[in-house]
């Protein structure tokens, strides 16, 4: 038998290893990012991709089962094509601008503070 995997190389294997993860933690949390690839450039194509494909299958594909339910066939397609199409390229847009979930096309502005009797507004029926 070989001296290759003895209990102590194994052992500092675990240690170096934990020493690594650690590492990497202490950076992410430094940064406030996430180290990883689901946050880099791939990770970004990949939602890309499936922001523009899956309403266009799942346009496709519903249009197609109510094609085949009231018989008129292709053009409940067609046109849940053209908007799965539009949705696909509304939620590409959305995430390339850094919209996120927001409602709207423009980034969430703070709302000023209400008047209220404590910052100095009067009732209406003071006026």
């Amino acid at each position: 038998m070989s001296e290759h995997g003895t209990p102590d190389d194994l052992k500092s294997l675990g240690e170096r290893l934990d020493k690594a993860r650690r590492d990497r933690e202490a950076e992410a949390g430094r940064d406030g990012k996430v180290v990883g690839y689901r946050e880099g450039a791939f990770g970004f194509a990949f939602r890309i991709g499936l922001d523009l494909v899956i309403p266009l299958v799942g346009g496709v594909g519903l249009g197609w089962l109510i094609d085949g339910w009231l018989g008129t066939r292709p053009w409940a397609m067609v046109v849940l094509f053209f908007l799965g199409a539009g949705a696909g390229m509304m939620n590409v847009y959305r995430a390339v601008m850094g919209l996120g979930s927001a409602v709207g096309y423009r980034p969430a502005e703070r709302r000023e503070e209400r008047p209220t009797r404590e910052n100095g507004a009067r009732p209406l029926d003071e006026e």
